[in-house]
């Protein structure tokens, strides 16, 4: 008999378990500044990808739904109702592109991009929280990375 059938030794729940710790130490940091944590996921790819004031003649310049789901490995049917609760908070805006009516495109607000400075230091309360260092923490999330690339890469041959 093997012992490969023991919980402790199942890489699947040692992430599914670090993922949920994980969760639980951005719950509060969160909760303060009115967000659910996919809902901040959604904001980092806004907040890197932002070009500029909502105003922007160039109305075309955000990215797209599908743009966003495909940055953050979610449907749609999962994300509208989080970009529609991101609108009704004031961060971001939704419009059909100028170019293709059928494409909706996410801007953030002037409020989106003033939330991004009040959280500047979200990072590293969870990383403090981790009790790993700076060079443990990167090479985990490299590890990870590579991990669910491969897997990916292995679901679309």
């Amino acid at each position: 008999m093997t012992d490969d059938l023991v919980l402790r030794r199942q890489v699947c729940f040692a992430l599914y378990a670090a993922s949920r710790a994980l969760t639980d130490v951005y719950r509060p940091i969160l909760d303060g500044f009115g967000l659910t944590y996919p809902q901040y996921l959604v904001l980092l790819v806004l907040w890197q990808r932002d070009t500029g004031p909502e105003s922007t003649p160039d109305a075309d310049a955000g990215p797209t739904v599908s743009e966003l789901g495909a940055a953050l490995r979610l449907d749609s049917g999962t994300l509208s109702p989080l970009l529609k609760r991101l609108e009704a908070a004031g961060l971001v805006v939704r419009r059909r592109s100028t170019r293709d009516e059928r494409r909706v495109e996410i801007g953030l607000t002037a409020q989106g991009r003033e939330l991004r400075e009040r959280m500047d230091d979200v990072p590293a309360c969870v990383a403090r929280a981790t009790g790993l260092t700076a060079d443990e923490l990167f090479a985990l999330r490299d590890t990870l990375t590579r991990v669910t690339d491969t897997i990916h890469r292995q679901k679309e041959q």
